[in-house]
């Protein structure tokens, strides 16, 4: 699914990322953790080509990123705020992308209805601009919307952040019944170790832009991220 190699991205003289060697597979839920600055968000926008790196390549499906847009067919994320249009409402915003993937009304709808309870009401036909809702609301229609038209691969940057538990609970419910489906592959950053060794059956340690552990056992995985982190 990805493929990453010789990947660094400098400014001047700080490196940020230097990735000699990473591969994701397909149908995994893929988590990555680390400290503020380690450059979680970094490798997200350089595998979407948001970044382009000082060197080396990312490749999804055998696809260069920085060279075709053929992979952008298949792959929804939401990374922060900037990524929607915050002068819609979410009604207008979910309608405007429905029309992007070539979804009617209807099937906007339908792909809204398994997120009922996670959007809380709070959200659909609230004629709120996006711009004025709380960031918890902000986040999952973010996390919604890149779940439309039916992508093969999902990046989610810290999506359980500024979420109340009952909606983080639902979060991992809906996430954990896509992963269970068998047919979708997520790369989820996070800080909450809780929920990312819940979901993920491969989690990566990331530091100063450099790999420190490639964890792919669940067994031990809590007690050797706990160790690091000190908690």
């Amino acid at each position: 699914m990805i493929e990453i190699s010789s990947l660094k991205k400098q400014y001047k003289e700080q490196v940020v990322l230097d990735i000699p060697e990473l591969v994701i597979q397909r149908k995994t839920c893929f988590g990555l953790v680390g400290n503020n600055g380690a450059g979680k968000t970094t490798l997200f926008r350089t595998i979407l080509d948001l970044i382009r790196p000082t060197s080396g390549k990312v490749l999804i499906n055998g696809v260069d990123v920085a060279r075709e847009e053929s992979w952008k067919r298949f792959v929804g994320a939401y990374l922060d705020e900037h990524m929607l249009l915050t002068y819609l409402t979410p009604d207008e915003y979910f309608r405007v992308l429905g029309r992007l993937y070539g979804m009617s009304e209807a099937d906007v709808l339908e792909h809204l209805a398994p997120f009922e309870t996670f959007l809380n009401d709070e959200i659909i036909g609230k004629k709120k601009y996006l711009r004025d809702l709380s960031k918890g609301n902000i986040k999952k229609v973010g996390i919604v919307a890149a779940l439309m038209g039916n992508p093969e691969l999902i990046l989610l940057d810290e999506p359980f952040e500024n979420l109340d538990p009952s909606s983080q609970v639902h979060l991992k419910r809906l996430i954990g019944h896509f992963i269970d489906s068998g047919n979708k592959t997520f790369l989820i950053s996070s800080h909450d170790l809780a929920h990312v060794t819940d979901l993920c059956d491969r989690i990566v340690l990331l530091e100063k832009g450099r790999i420190l552990k490639d964890l792919q056992e669940k067994a031990g995985m809590v007690d050797e991220l706990n160790a690091y982190f000190g908690t």
